[in-house]
């Protein structure tokens, strides 16, 4: 299974038609729950997202931080590591922080930090972005026509 958790909540419609649209499109290969936990907009509120976040993570689970300081790989890579844990661990776990990015405590338990790019994106288009990526991945792994 992979689980995607998110800080904050999707508003705007054409956000969660592409949400939906690639979530749907993944059900085909894999397991996948989107969790979303509140955000802050307090002096604290890495800390409090960290206390929502870390509820959903197991001990067993493989965790990938999207970080901006984190490594960049291509889609290919990314599809490997995507495999190789399926393999080796119950779920992935993918963690997007909110505005003020992870807290420390999320990010020591990370297995792995992932950068899209040295941007910054919101975390609302991110999301997109990374189902999209998940789904690449899996096109790659099945040798199935998608990514160029």
């Amino acid at each position: 299974m992979i689980k995607i958790i998110c800080v904050g909540k999707i508003k705007e419609n054409y956000l969660k038609d592409a949400i939906g649209e690639y979530t749907k499109r993944l059900t085909k290969y894999i397991k996948l729950e989107v969790i979303e936990v509140n955000d802050f907009a307090s002096f604290d509120a890495k800390e409090k997202e960290a206390d929502l976040i870390l509820k959903h993570i197991s001990r067993d689970d493989y965790v990938i931080t999207l970080e901006i300081e984190g490594k960049q790989v291509t889609s290919e890579e990314l599809s490997k590591i995507i495999d190789n844990q399926m393999i080796n661990s119950k779920n992935i776990v993918f963690v997007i922080g909110g505005s003020y990015g992870l807290s420390n405590r999320v990010k020591n338990i990370s297995n792995y930090a992932l950068s899209f790019s040295k941007l910054t994106f919101p975390h609302q288009l991110f999301r997109v972005i990374l189902l999209e990526q998940i789904y690449r991945s899996f096109k790659i792994l099945n040798n199935e026509t998608y990514h160029k």
